[in-house]
């Protein structure tokens, strides 16, 4: 599905503004936030036939938006803030929609808790929540994706890494719930993950991961200089990962990951696949810049 080139939103008139002198984006870019408070850390369509998606805000403070809503339809986009009920998460960095549970959502932040939300129409409420396994000091989680089979998941998540002297961690593990709704995670693999491109200083080797229907990992990298930039990202095929009849994941990651596309000027901080097309929808964080989504045919066999 291609986002449309006309822009509008239910709640900031986004056709008004102009981007920052120098940083125009392409017609691609359709721009969903305008400052640091509302950009992309995360992506979750809201399910087959569905012409919106879900997207996490990486705000701190109490009553600063945690989760908002893009609408893409013919001719606009539209953007619209749901309250958050519940436990108020600090740093929200990635979003996944629960297979088979349609307006449930796991949304992770950075220090590696996970809540389970239900959404329904503009409110968000905490089901529970849990901490990540295996969270070692200094891990910063940007990045969380889940995957099905036979009514069994395994859920993906990585330290994002810095720069050329610490690789991405990426975490593979079952996935179960205890009857009140608590993610309850099972033994762990990790693997390392490091960027072939950004590569320097301030590179986040994973900002992002999306699993496409035949397994297949997309990852998004990301190098990021400060609340003005400059920016770069990534997406790459980085691997595959396969779920077994008893519901343990299996990672092998690609001895060359396949480079997609390059994004210069762009922070990409959220890869989601579009159930029932073959594309992925992209989101920013740019900081002072707000964000941006655009489309792209990555989640295809």
């Amino acid at each position: 599905m291609r986002l449309p080139l006309t822009l509008a939103t239910a709640t900031l008139l986004l056709t008004a503004l102009a981007a920052p002198a120098g940083a125009a984006p392409p017609d691609d870019w359709q721009q969903v936030g305008t400052d640091a408070r509302s950009g992309v850390s995360g992506l979750a369509s809201e399910g087959a036939g569905s012409d919106s998606a879900l997207f996490v805000n990486d705000n701190k403070r109490p009553g600063q938006p945690r989760l908002s809503r893009v609408t893409y339809r013919e001719g606009a986009v539209a953007v619209g803030r749901l309250a958050w009920v519940g436990a108020e998460p600090n740093d929200l960095e990635a979003i996944a929609a629960i297979p088979g549970t349609p307006g449930e959502y796991l949304a992770l932040a950075s220090r590696g808790i996970v809540y389970r939300v239900r959404v329904d129409g503009a409110t968000a409420t905490v089901v529970d929540y849990a901490p990540l396994p295996a969270i070692e000091e200094g891990n910063d989680y940007e990045s969380f994706a889940l995957v099905a089979r036979d009514g069994k998941f395994a859920a993906l998540w990585a330290d994002r890494g810095d720069g050329p002297g610490r690789p991405a961690t990426l975490y593979a593990a079952p996935l179960t719930f205890a009857s009140w709704g608590q993610p309850l995670f099972g033994t762990v693999t990790k693997r390392t993950y490091t960027s072939a491109y950004p590569a320097g200083d301030g590179t986040r080797h994973i900002s992002d991961l999306a699993v496409t229907g035949s397994g297949r990992i997309l990852a998004s990298s990301a190098s990021d200089a400060g609340d003005d930039g400059p920016f770069d990202s990534a997406v790459s095929d980085i691997g595959r990962v396969t779920l077994s009849a008893a519901g343990r994941a299996r990672v092998t990651l690609a001895p060359s990951p396949v480079r997609l596309a390059t994004f210069p000027g762009y922070k990409i901080e959220a890869v989601a696949c579009l159930p029932g097309t073959t594309d992925a929808l992209l989101g920013t964080d740019d900081e002072n810049r707000g964000g941006y989504v655009r489309s792209a045919p990555y989640c295809g066999a």
